[in-house]
């Protein structure tokens, strides 16, 4: 994390730099609303993932491992030609096999409780003030018609690339 940090200053100062030896101040502002919130925004994801992640962990809800492999479970993800599958030697009607099926649907229904549970990370007030600096960002920029759009998105794509180039380099 404190290598991400660094590069992200890097960036950042060289993205000011430019800017003033350019002399462009709109380019400026918008690049650095846009840097900032962004990175906000990646970091405020971060801790909140690594929040709920160790939460579960201290509360024992480790996910099991099934043995199937990624590509296994997108393309059969209810198990249907699982080679484990007992012997079929019981002949069953239609109607049993849909019926067993809906139950077995109904009870791995989730309930709003849970579902709840795991949306935290999605609605942590790290994320959604993040997301808040954000919106006001943007629109401070377009009332007061100041918005380059280019220069707006251009250093609202760094925070997430940086990152990205950086976990690589960690693996």
């Amino acid at each position: 994390m404190k290598n991400t940090i660094n590069a992200l200053l890097i960036i950042d100062i060289g993205i000011i730099i430019f800017c003033l030896l350019s002399g462009n101040r709109v380019w400026l502002l918008n690049s650095q609303i846009a840097f900032v919130s962004s990175s906000l925004i990646m970091f405020a994801s971060i801790i909140s993932y690594r929040n709920m992640v160790q939460a579960r962990v201290d509360m024992g809800m480790v996910v099991a491992d099934d043995n199937r492999d990624t590509l296994d479970k997108i393309e059969d993800p209810f198990d249907l030609y699982s080679e484990d599958e007992k012997s079929s030697s019981t002949k069953k009607s239609l109607k049993e096999v849909v019926s067993e099926e809906r139950k077995n649907l109904k009870k791995n229904r989730r309930s709003i409780w849970q579902t709840t549970k795991d949306s935290k990370a999605a609605l942590s007030f790290y994320r959604l003030g993040a997301y808040a600096i954000l919106i006001f960002g943007f629109f401070y920029l377009n009332n007061n018609e100041i918005l380059d759009i280019s220069s707006y998105l251009f250093a609202l794509a760094l925070p997430p690339i940086i990152v990205v180039i950086m976990l690589m380099r960690q693996k």
